[in-house]
């Protein structure tokens, strides 16, 4: 008599439509067919967020494939393998014997494994007077040969879509880096600004239109969302390098010498870059006021715990922030973007004192379009801190609270 395969699985388990569709997939399986079991394993890895499994039972699949002899799943062979529920959660790595059979319904309710289940319910093989095995009572590997091309197309695409979304952070980092920079390096080179039509144009509102696309960036961004950011920002630094351009063409020679020593003069390490000569003079005319006691001097926050805090303004930096006196510098060129007067920043350094002015324009960048005027609010901020009202530690502290809690989702 021919032994007989059951298509019902024991107990109380139903039988659907999909479980049927399954095994007339694995009932079609090319007996030339031969497929790499851990290749397939890895593409279905890859594609599991388009399979619907999860993570634990891929851990109950990778379990399973072990107890397959052969590396090699073919067509011709049989593929149905019979572990007890003790071996299996051995080789599952301890998993509990409920979570095991919830997981192995998934991967039957998938379409990954076809359950051939005895008369009660237990699993074994009958082998025959030679010592094959002639009828097997498990988990049926089939589909796994059968659907092979569509695991890996599958994987293929998930692939495809991450290298997509890869190379979209990476074109936003770019030109996030380089608008900052090339609009640094307007301002403190002097280049006038000018758009066809619209008669003369400041940096500040480079800078604002610049801000106000970073500023649209989502937390967790996708592929589509930030190649339309990468594009609007492709675009604009186009523009902003066609200004720097168009200038340097247009200097004459004796022009560009009396700028680059110009440049080398004020790049010199003992000096900070200063873009107002007139508060330069103010500086000079006066004497340094001493930091009152209640107000913590430079290096009190530690300068890792304010980069944490306001971290876009490294992007402004000309060779990165490795120091205090870099901070300072670049927080001098954020100001002036930020359109906040050469009064009000005096104003501010005087009453907080240079470092901590600086760290609240880093803290002004970062919160964007969140504040209007950047320049109304730093001079609120030094009324608060002249009447003993202010203290920078808290807001340090709740721009870093607030950064944690965008990455928490992703």
């Amino acid at each position: 008599m021919e032994p007989y395969q059951s298509t019902t699985p024991f107990g109380r388990r139903s039988l659907t439509l999909a479980h049927v569709a399954t095994q007339i997939v694995a009932a079609g399986r090319p007996p030339e067919k031969v497929v790499h079991k851990w290749k397939i394993f890895h593409a279905i890895c890859t594609a599991r967020p388009r399979l619907g499994v999860s993570e634990r039972a891929l851990t109950v699949l990778d379990a399973l494939l072990s107890f397959h002899p052969e590396t090699a799943l073919t067509g011709e062979d049989d593929l149905i393998v019979f572990p007890s529920n003790h071996q299996l959660t051995l080789r599952a790595h301890g998993m509990p014997a409920s979570t095991l059979r919830r997981h192995l319904a998934v991967l039957v309710d998938a379409g990954l494994i076809v359950r051939r289940d005895s008369p009660n319910g237990k699993r074994y093989a009958r082998k025959g007077a030679g010592g094959d095995i002639e009828l097997a009572f498990g988990f049926d590997l089939s589909p796994l040969v059968v659907r092979s091309e569509e695991f890996q197309h599958l994987a293929a695409e998930i692939e495809a879509e991450a290298r997509a979304l890869k190379l979209a952070r990476e074109r936003v980092t770019l030109c996030r880096r380089d608008i900052a920079k090339m609009i640094a390096t307007g301002i403190e080179e002097g280049v006038p600004t000018r758009r066809a039509g619209h008669g003369p144009a400041d940096w500040q509102e480079v800078h604002q239109a610049f801000r106000s696309i970073v500023d649209r960036i989502p937390r967790t961004a996708t592929r589509q969302q930030l190649e339309e950011i990468a594009e609007e920002l492709s675009q604009l630094a186009d523009d902003v390098l066609s200004l720097l351009e168009t200038h340097v063409k247009t200097e004459n020679m004796s022009a560009k010498e009396s700028q680059t020593e110009r440049h080398l003069q004020n790049s010199n390490a003992d000096s900070l870059i200063d873009l107002e000569p007139s508060l330069r003079k103010g500086r000079a005319a006066r004497a340094e006021p001493k930091p009152q006691p209640s107000r913590p001097a430079e290096g009190s926050y530690p300068l890792g715990m304010v980069l944490s805090a306001c971290p876009d303004i490294v992007d402004y930096a000309k060779g990165g922030i490795s120091n205090w006196r870099d901070f300072l510098a670049t927080a001098a060129v954020v100001r002036s973007m930020l359109g906040i007067s050469p009064s009000a920043w005096e104003e501010a350094q005087t009453v907080m004192g240079e470092t901590q002015a600086a760290i609240v324009v880093g803290c002004i960048l970062q919160r964007g379009e969140a504040i209007r005027s950047a320049g109304g609010y730093l001079r609120g901020l030094t009324r608060k801190a002249e009447a003993g009202e202010f203290s920078l530690g808290p807001i340090l502290m709740a721009q870093i609270n607030s950064r944690l809690h965008e990455k928490r989702p992703a």
